[in-house]
């Protein structure tokens, strides 16, 4: 999770599965552990045509749709880079949609179609290839105070807390009533979490 949704129906939304099958382009990434530390053969390579249906559906089971609302800010996730990440067996298993910002790489959404299957971690260490090669000095991303899985799944690879915007989310709200009161386990939402991690400096050509 990195934006809030417009309108999400359920605020929960981890229970649909979305399958299909993907063409076969340049990998980004491969095997990756997943939270219990298992590994998962993961396959990570930029989204083509074929991926639209499965994004959509992603999309709208995690924000409701296409669109989300982030630091003030509103995206239209088909309008931007994405990363999507393949299951051994062809199947789509994920997508990551990132942007360029202010020198750094900004994951904008982050989503798995079955939670602690590797693809999330496969897809962040895609992105961290994508803004290296961009000459990016920071991976960056804003989340919500409620998603404690996700402030522990980014803590672990290494980014940190470098900012609260509070009552973030009390402004989208004003903008979009749907976004709930409520978000995960029942903690009120209201503020937004931005954190990142520096990335190494290119090395010097010799």
């Amino acid at each position: 999770m990195c934006g809030r949704s417009e309108g999400r129906k359920d605020r929960q939304g981890r229970d649909p599965r979305q399958g299909g099958r993907t063409g076969r382009t340049r990998s980004l990434g491969c095997a990756a552990h997943d939270e219990e530390g298992r590994m998962a053969s993961i396959q990570v390579r930029p989204a083509g045509p074929g991926d639209h249906a499965d994004l959509a559906a992603l999309h709208q089971r995690e924000w409701g749709g296409p669109h989300v609302v982030v630091h003030d800010t509103r995206y239209d996730l088909r309008e931007l880079p994405t990363l999507v990440a393949v299951d051994g067996a062809g199947g789509f298993a994920g997508a990551l949609v990132h942007r360029a910002a202010g020198g750094g790489l900004e994951v904008v959404s982050l989503a798995a179609t079955t939670p602690g299957n590797g693809a999330g971690s496969a897809l962040m260490a895609a992105a961290e290839v994508v803004a290296t090669a961009a000459g990016a000095d920071r991976l960056w991303l804003v989340t919500t105070n409620d998603n404690l899985r996700a402030l522990r799944f980014y803590q672990r690879r290494g980014l940190r807390i470098v900012a609260v915007d509070a009552g973030a989310v009390d402004r989208a709200r004003a903008v979009k009533p749907t976004i709930p009161y409520l978000g995960e386990d029942d903690i009120p939402l209201h503020d937004e979490l931005r954190l990142e991690r520096r990335l190494p400096a290119p090395a010097a050509a010799s």
